[in-house]
């Protein structure tokens, strides 16, 4: 280890600029919290799952002690304690998390090791998430979001702000790692990828991550990035990569990644005996501890041994001391688990908002309202009522952004989009690269920065791949104990249309209606989409808006438009028709077909268009069967879990008494919508499949 006695070598610049006492006593403290997890808590059962940063340490602290600028982010995972303890996170909220106990990051509600801090008066650390490869894309988000912040909204405080991703080498083989990089690369993103390799992935060799094992050494090719690699248990060299990366984003030269190599001195959990590594590697992977290293490099040249001592007795006092007031704490009061699922109100009314994300924190004022249509006198689709409600939010609110696949030059595949990126520009209506990881996971960056992104995917089905972006934004409120959320609306058509196929056609918004902390919407006409696209726009939680197929461009959903103070409140039916006889509780595009079998029948139906189907109106439908005595739940999706099964669970429990006829529910088969015509028409919910129902429950 090179010292200043050895002027033969001569040390970096940034060696003399770093406190080197501050970084040992950081690593010292992390070690500590290591030795009493792993030595008592975990035994003791007060910790139940631990995940060690041994060996990880002195690249993370060296890292964090660069990320200054009040608007930078890290997005790290799992192992980053220790970035965590150099942002400034409390010791006490450190031990207590992985016990489960009250307060901290997330009150017990998420495993211990998954932190987050909401960067108020200094940098932020995004939640981060438990599933592999996750971190990256929001971080891509944040990036986009300076740039963004910086440019378009023209606010120097941005100047200079990056984004920090941080992952294991086993996370460059994930959808996430590869998303981001393609968006980084292309788009000049101010981030910087800091990738740990400590050679394994639980048991699997970096071989089976990468071609080679090093990440780096096969992005030297890949173009518009800049590639840092080096030894992250030498002390001189990792402070020298980690400034001159850092400083490379800094400084707008475009994004780079930092792969360090280290050693994982413990397994990857505390359960993990490494039985699959050899004696001689392990031996090896010990005599690499970096906390050798730095006390090498630092005693006696920069501190002396008393000096060191010290700091080693501080950070085990220090600890025991933070564990006995994390021991000290109460448990999570369970009253509570159900809230943040959702935006809340406090007992004044207000609202009781996230530190972190959307437009609420910031104060944003949003344009008059108004739940009273001032329609025009030309009816058109809703294609024309997306595009005019987007146009008119993105005019009168500069923090909308708009992208996904071709909503750009094209305008959408479904031409929801046209023109509006030469009315608003490229910075503020973009086409994306083909990952829908990237899009929901950037849109997810993007609103934590304080931004409101409107991502389209071009169809339900090609959320697929999104699955796991979709589910942690909406567990975002409940999993931080409402310090951050993530406001979005994700646009997704779906449904049969002149055809069917298994993969345009698929509605399956159930799935999004068993989703934790989304809104879902399906307007079945123009001025419907207008009020709910509108209300979506302007809420605080993150939804799903479901756009028909078969209605965009129908006759059936053809309505004026409703002018642009129109909104539709989330969670609020409509009746389409009243009626004595029977209730019929239906959305999206079946509810043509069943004002079109009402006519048919002859029936006195009412009929309800649900609309809103997260939140749904229990109070509206059970007003109406406690009139009518009867209900035929009637939808596009697959009957077998679909939405309408639970809407029959509740009147089941909350209109017993008022039945006169078992609920019916008519839906499609437990199959995927057929392509021919004929085949399509065979096991769709229809005009006369609904008409022999309602005769059949009137006739009970």
């Amino acid at each position: 280890m090179p010292t200043n006695k050895e002027a033969q070598i001569e040390l970096p610049p940034i060696v003399d600029s770093v406190d080197w006492a501050h970084i040992a006593e950081l690593m010292l403290t992390s070690r500590a919290m290591d030795d009493k997890e792993e030595n008592e808590l975990v035994p003791n059962k007060e910790v139940l799952y631990q995940f060690s940063a041994r060996g990880h340490e002195l690249g993370q602290i060296l890292l964090g002690s660069q990320l200054t600028h009040k608007h930078d982010a890290a997005s790290a995972y799992y192992r980053s304690r220790p970035l965590m303890l150099s942002l400034g996170l409390e010791l006490d909220d450190a031990m207590a998390a992985p016990m489960a106990k009250s307060g901290g990051y997330s009150d017990g509600r998420d495993i211990g090791v998954v932190c987050n801090k909401p960067g108020l008066d200094g940098p932020t650390v995004l939640p981060m998430a438990g599933d592999v490869g996750s971190q990256y894309t929001p971080a891509i988000g944040w990036a986009q979001g300076i740039q963004y912040h910086n440019q378009t909204l023209e606010q120097d405080e941005y100047d200079r702000a990056i984004s920090v991703v941080l992952g294991g080498e086993g996370s460059v083989a994930t959808n996430g790692f590869w998303s981001a990089l393609t968006i980084a690369t292309t788009q000049d993103l101010p981030i910087l990828f800091y990738i740990e390799d400590n050679g394994y992935g639980i048991s699997v060799p970096g071989e089976f991550q990468t071609p080679g094992g090093n990440i780096a050494k096969n992005l030297y090719s890949f173009k518009n990035i800049r590639i840092f690699d080096g030894d992250g248990t030498d002390p001189v060299e990792a402070a020298d990569l980690l400034s001159q990366s850092v400083n490379y984003v800094r400084d707008r030269k475009g994004p780079a990644l930092i792969h360090l190599t280290m050693p994982r001195l413990n397994g990857h959990s505390y359960q993990d005996n490494q039985a699959y590594k050899s004696q001689e590697l392990i031996e090896q992977e010990q005599e690499a501890d970096p906390l050798n290293s730095i006390k090498t490099f630092l005693v006696p040249d920069r501190i002396t041994e008393a000096e060191w001592n010290n700091l080693e007795e501080k950070a085990e006092t220090d600890i025991e001391e933070a564990t006995k007031a994390a021991l000290s704490r109460p448990e999570p009061d369970p009253q509570e688990t159900t809230r943040y699922a959702f935006e809340e109100k406090k007992e004044d009314g207000s609202a009781d908002l996230q530190l972190i994300g959307g437009l609420a924190p910031s104060d944003h004022t949003f344009p008059e309202s108004s739940e009273t249509p001032n329609p025009g006198k030309q009816r058109i689709n809703i294609v024309e009522a997306i595009r005019k409600t987007l146009d008119y939010e993105l005019e009168t609110n500069p923090k909308v952004m708009v992208f996904g696949e071709d909503v750009g030059a094209k305008g959408g595949v479904h031409a929801a989009t046209m023109g509006l990126q030469t009315a608003h520009g490229e910075s503020r209506v973009f086409d994306t690269s083909l990952s829908e990881e990237g899009i929901i996971g950037r849109s997810v960056g993007l609103a934590y920065s304080g931004l409101m992104p409107v991502a389209e995917i071009q169809f339900r089905k090609y959320a697929d791949p999104a699955t796991e972006q979709l589910n942690n934004c909406g567990t975002i409120r409940w999993r931080t104990a409402n310090q951050f959320a993530a406001p979005i609306v994700v646009r997704m058509p779906g449904g049969f249309a002149k055809c069917g196929d298994p993969w345009h056609s698929l509605c399956n918004e159930v799935f999004f209606a068993h989703a934790v902390g989304w809104q879902l919407v399906m307007p079945s006409n123009a001025q419907d989409a207008v009020g709910l696209l509108r209300s979506a726009l302007r809420s605080n939680n993150p939804t799903i808006f479901f756009e028909h197929r078969n209605l965009l461009d129908a006759k059936y959903a053809r309505r004026p438009y409703p002018g642009d103070k129109y909104i539709v409140p989330l969670g609020k039916a409509k009746t389409l028709r009243e009626g004595n006889d029977v209730t019929v509780v239906t959305w999206g595009a079946m509810c043509e077909q069943c004002e079109k079998a009402v006519d048919q029948s002859g029936i006195d139906a009412e009929i309800l268009d649900l609309r809103s189907i997260m939140p749904w109106d229990k109070e509206a439908i059970l007003k109406s069967v406690q009139k009518t005595n009867r209900c035929l739940i009637v939808h596009e999706d697959t009957q077998t879990a679909g939405f309408g099964a639970e809407i029959s669970a509740t009147l089941s429990k909350q209109a017993f008494t008022y039945l006169d006829a078992p609920i019916e529910r008519l839906a499609m088969p437990d199959i995927p919508v057929p392509h021919n015509v004929q085949l399509m028409d065979s096991v769709l919910p229809n005009v006369d499949k609904i008409t022999k129902k309602l005769n059949s429950i009137v006739r009970f």
